[in-house]
């Protein structure tokens, strides 16, 4: 249902008190979306848990994506970031092609033997562990590093955009009118002017942020930023190295569009699962220790590394045990008595941090909260405490059926 606000004050007044109100309502949503993000990706992974926690986190998931539903139809942010990647338009069927590419690093083996193709249109994810190759394969492919062996071709004149963990630094001292539009009050997009102010509302800014500093933005702002710099490269291929951090809910969802409709070739590094599910036409996943498969998608790649973990786990498990026998020593237990004593009162635990939770969030849809700015942004950092407690609890609970049933 919608509702009005009402403050008493000068216009200035109610101006300030509406963008507060505003503002807090978007970091509900975000909140919320985030949330359901992380609660899709546990029930997809399937951990072992009891099947009766396993169906209510699968019924509380259903719940919370109608809450976010409901959000958004309420807040009704029809604002999207007008995101549109610009293509050279060739026509060539392989842009690039690697054969055999190798890598080492002090003596320890990234990858070898790997063979790649892109053509227009084609999307190519990239998943694996930290340290496991990913950044380096980019680094490869962009011409930015040698490889140790193998070749790679490319068309001539080819065009590589590389938007990469570390990413450029940002001035922070410069304005935002500055950062967006750095040669005058416009910029060249698809071959025609854009004034900086309709540039900046593509990103979701507005005209009043315009003489803002950059340090003065948020971490999701200045990612736009670079994403705005981003899309006035003309590229043949579009190498993205963790795309998605920092950017809000708006901004990925337009980012995928904008991805999807691009017409050159895209290779992305990310762990976000429904942007690889969505884009990726297959995944290059590195195991961390050499070895580099090719898999349908995110989760082929999934299986396969929960069953090269579960592998080493029996690996090392028999490994304990020789050593257990030749020392005579007996094994040691699975959990200590506290950790014992925890297990057993951790579900109580949990149902009162979420009961605590639904609490809060119930405070939010109370009209008497939503018409005051100070009192709904409040409330927002009592879900967010609510909502962390709720997830340390079933982080720490894993943990130890995990370690009970090891």
């Amino acid at each position: 249902s919608g509702g009005y606000l009402r403050v008493e004050g000068s216009y200035v007044d109610f101006l300030r008190r509406k963008t507060e109100l505003l503002s807090a309502q978007e970091k509900n949503e975000a909140a919320l979306s985030n949330r359901l993000r992380r609660e899709t990706a546990w029930l997809a992974r399937g951990p072992k848990a009891r099947a009766t926690k396993a169906r209510y986190r699968i019924e509380a998931a259903g719940s919370l994506r109608r809450e976010v539903d409901e959000v958004k139809r309420r807040n009704n942010t029809g604002a999207k970031m007008a995101l549109g990647f610009e293509g050279t338009k060739r026509r060539s069927k392989i842009l690039l092609s690697a054969h055999k590419l190798a890598k080492s690093f002090a003596g320890r083996q990234i990858f070898a033997k790997l063979n790649i193709e892109l053509s227009p249109g084609s999307c190519m994810g990239i998943l694996g562990n930290n340290g496991s190759g990913k950044s380096t394969l980019i680094q490869i492919l962009a011409g930015r590093l040698p490889p140790d062996a193998g070749t790679i071709k490319m068309v001539d004149g080819l065009r590589i955009v590389l938007f990469d963990q570390k990413r450029q630094e940002l001035d922070q001292s410069q304005t935002l009118r500055r950062a967006l539009a750095p040669e005058g009050d416009s910029v060249i997009y698809q071959g025609r002017a854009v004034h900086v102010v309709s540039w900046a509302r593509r990103f979701l800014f507005r005209t009043d942020q315009l003489e803002l500093p950059v340090s003065r933005l948020s971490g999701g702002e200045q990612a736009r930023i670079l994403l705005a710099q981003l899309m006035r490269q003309p590229a043949d291929i579009l190498m993205l190295d963790e795309p998605t951090n920092d950017l809000d809910i708006p901004s990925l969802e337009v980012l995928e569009e904008g991805l999807a409709e691009f017409a050159g070739a895209v290779i992305l590094v990310s762990h976000d699962r429904f942007l690889l599910d969505s884009l990726a036409d297959y995944i290059i996943g590195f195991d961390g220790r050499g070895g580099v498969e090719t898999y349908a998608d995110y989760s082929q790649w999934l299986t396969a590394s929960q069953q090269v973990e579960k592998a080493g786990k029996r690996h090392k498990t028999k490994a304990v045990n020789t050593v257990q026998a030749v020392s005579g020593k007996p094994a040691g237990k699975k959990l200590t008595l506290g950790e014992e004593l925890e297990l057993k009162v951790i579900e109580d635990s949990i149902a009162e941090a979420e009961a605590n939770l639904t609490a809060c969030q119930a405070s939010l849809e109370l009209p008497e909260i939503q018409s005051k700015a100070e009192d709904l942004a409040a409330c927002c950092v009592k879900v967010r405490e609510a909502q962390e407690k709720v997830d340390q609890l079933y982080e720490r609970w894993e943990e130890l059926e995990q370690k009970s049933n090891s």
